[in-house]
């Protein structure tokens, strides 16, 4: 028997010597070619450079040396004509002489540094008499807090130049951490306004943080958490808009560190308060600071929701103050610890349902349907999928004129991918004169797609077409579409139909892509590029934007016509297109009228399309179009100029006006 295992084991080992040495061989054969390959690309970028060098040193390079020289000057020319009208003279021959700056990143600072603040500055906040008598609560719940991380919490509070505040901290740290405890008395006993209360154990992060709460006697709470420190003004500008702006709830910009005296890093310049950005993600986050009697009718911290207790109590909150405040300036500084949500969202996995859990029963409250998962950019980031009522009509307004192989492509690929059904298509026929009737011809038996021809008293206005186009469509809903776009996302009728069915909205915009796959539309931020730009234009498909702003839903201030889906009775009572905007901003102002009723304009990245921009129209290539541009910019400013001024709300006046790509001033 022993012989029979022995012969066994030897034809085994047999067996695997002779695999192994086939896929040796073949491994052998792969490295083969790819050292052919690699040889063969060395070659041909060799022969490149080359030819390139060949080009540079002939003749015919030499001799067009002027002519390329003179075509730079013109172009340095006609630059410079455009930043003076924009900016002055001072301004251009900045410009001209320093070049384009490239983007500023947020460097670095020593906190000494950054948080000094010069000895007059500060004697002016210290000695400042507000009109009203606040008190601040700051709530820090603590657990086993390091010495020094909890020294320099305090410290910071120590340092505020508004001085009505008291320190309420409760703690929860085990017998091993009793230094947290002598610490803090050490402060107490030279400042009473540090209120201490040791817990009897450790409740969890909402629990310990309500037992603070319980401690409090301020007119407004604090949000403060135990290893991150605050800039010695944030008391003070929050009371500011408290004073200015009756504000019930206040947030501020804010930054992480890792450790202190290294730097500060990551950058947050928020928008002011946009509720659906706060559904999608926790944007708000720190330092949130609101009146007490808020918590009244709010309710305070929830357990179930620890991981994501925040952002549940700040939709509550949100829910019902009356006047959200923002502060544009860096007054918080978030720790980032190995362990930390800000460092590794999957550091605490239970937080991403806890957040799903919270953004769900906020919807329930306010009377919204729908489901909420993790978006594809980050797990703690949001994706709604609201239900949509009924199956309202959707009526997709096409204007057009010739260039029936880009119409064609548009009209194919919503027939052939669209998955919600009930929409017709109006082609509003604007003076062709090529093939385009023949192609309409094919169209007509199609019961849903309806060509109206639209007669101009005048040369080409794209608000008249669509108002014109308008009257003839029978949907609740207007999908005002270029004929040079293509359909990529099957759902995106849906996708913004779900958010244009709110009674809080006027108007969805979508996602919308360069055929070489770059963004060309991610919403509309006013005021850059002189008025309006479109948001990370240019930046790779797959580029989540600045803290993931080009992939997640929002509110804007505006989104291109190209794919606007509008309520008709919306579009009907700001009384549609301003006709004065024949070409340019008139979407713009489209969506500026509907912000004057209240009513949110949202982005959904999920609607996706190809954009072949302007195909149709051209370019602005003669003296007439120029002037035309220039009177609707003109005429854009004279209307929106306060608008303008004041700077866009869903922006930052931190944040560059100079490009489209969220860079910092």
């Amino acid at each position: 028997m022993e012989n029979n295992i022995n012969k066994f084991n030897e034809t085994e080992t047999a067996e695997e010597i002779s695999r192994l040495k086939k896929e040796n061989k073949l491994l052998e054969e792969e490295n083969r070619k790819l050292r052919i390959k690699t040889a063969q690309q060395s070659v041909q970028l060799n022969n490149a450079v080359s030819t390139v060098k060949d080009f540079q040193q002939s003749t015919s390079w030499r001799i067009t040396k002027p002519l390329r020289m003179i075509s730079s000057l013109w172009l340095l020319i006609v630059k410079c004509f455009f930043f003076l009208k924009r900016n002055g003279l001072k301004a251009t021959i900045r410009r001209i002489v320093r070049g384009t700056p490239p983007p500023v990143e947020y460097k670095p600072k020593d906190f000494d540094e950054y948080n000094r603040i010069p000895d007059e500055i500060r004697k002016k906040q210290e000695s400042e008499k507000f009109p009203k008598d606040i008190k601040f609560s700051i709530i820090v719940p603590l657990y086993n807090t390091p010495e020094d991380v909890l020294r320099e919490m305090i410290e910071s509070v120590l340092a505020q130049t508004y001085k009505n505040w008291e320190l309420c901290l409760a703690d929860g740290s085990d017998d091993e951490h009793d230094s947290v405890e002598t610490i803090v008395s050490h402060y107490s006993k030279d400042d009473k306004r540090i209120v201490y209360k040791k817990l009897e154990e450790n409740l969890g992060i909402s629990e310990n943080t309500n037992a603070c709460m319980d401690m409090a006697t301020g007119d407004y709470i604090a949000l403060f958490d135990h290893d991150d420190l605050l800039h010695p003004s944030a008391l003070y500008k929050y009371m500011q808009v408290i004073c200015e702006k009756q504000a019930d709830f206040i947030y501020c910009d804010e930054d992480k560190f890792t450790t202190l005296g290294e730097g500060f890093f990551d950058a947050h310049f928020k928008p002011d308060f946009a509720v659906d950005n706060l559904r999608s993600n926790n944007y708000i986050c720190h330092f949130t600071v609101f009146k007490k009697s808020l918590l009244d009718v709010a309710g305070k911290f929830r357990k179930e929701f620890d991981g994501s207790q925040d952002h549940d109590i700040i939709l509550r909150l949100t829910e019902k103050a009356e006047h959200i405040v923002h502060v544009p300036e860096i007054l918080y500084h978030w720790r980032v610890s190995a362990v930390s949500v800000a460092s590794d969202p999957y550091a605490k996995p239970y937080t991403i349902q806890a957040g799903i859990n919270a953004v769900s029963e906020h919807l329930e409250r306010v009377g919204l349907k729908g489901t909420v998962e993790s978006s594809p950019i980050h797990p703690n980031v949001y994706r709604i999928r609201y239900d949509i009522e009924d199956n309202p009509l959707v009526s997709i307004l096409i204007p057009n004129y010739n260039h029936v192989e880009e119409l064609s492509v548009c009209i194919n690929s919503i027939l052939e991918k669209s998955t919600y059904e009930n929409y017709e298509i109006i082609i509003i026929e604007n003076n062709s004169d090529d093939e385009t009737f023949k192609y309409y011809d094919t169209l007509k038996t199609n019961p849903k797609i309806k060509v109206v021809v639209y007669k101009p008293e005048a040369g080409f206005n794209y608000s008249a077409i669509n108002n014109f186009g308008a009257k003839y469509a029978n949907g609740d809903y207007l999908l005002l579409l270029n004929n040079d776009v293509e359909v990529i996302a099957p759902d995106w009728i849906e996708e913004m139909l779900m958010f244009c069915q709110r009674s809080d909205v006027g108007a969805v915009g979508a996602k919308l892509y360069y055929p070489d796959d770059t963004i060309q539309h991610a919403g509309v931020i006013l005021g850059v590029l002189t008025l309006a730009g479109h948001a990370f234009k240019n930046q790779p498909r797959g580029s989540n934007g600045y803290f993931g702003r080009a992939s997640y839903q929002q509110d804007l201030s505006a989104c291109t016509a190209a794919c606007l889906m509008v309520k008709k009775s919306v579009f009907e009572d700001i009384g549609g297109f301003d006709e004065k905007f024949a070409v340019a901003f008139n979407d713009i102002d489209l969506c500026m009228k509907i912000r004057k009723k209240d009513l949110l304009i949202v982005f959904t990245p999920y609607a996706e399309l190809y954009h072949y921009e302007s195909k149709s129209r051209g370019i602005e290539d003669t003296p007439e179009k120029v002037a035309r541009f220039s009177g609707e910019i003109q005429r854009f400013r004279d209307k929106w100029g306060e608008e303008l001024k004041a700077g866009d709300p869903y922006y930052n006046p931190n944040l560059t006006l100079d490009r489209e790509d969220f860079s910092l001033r």
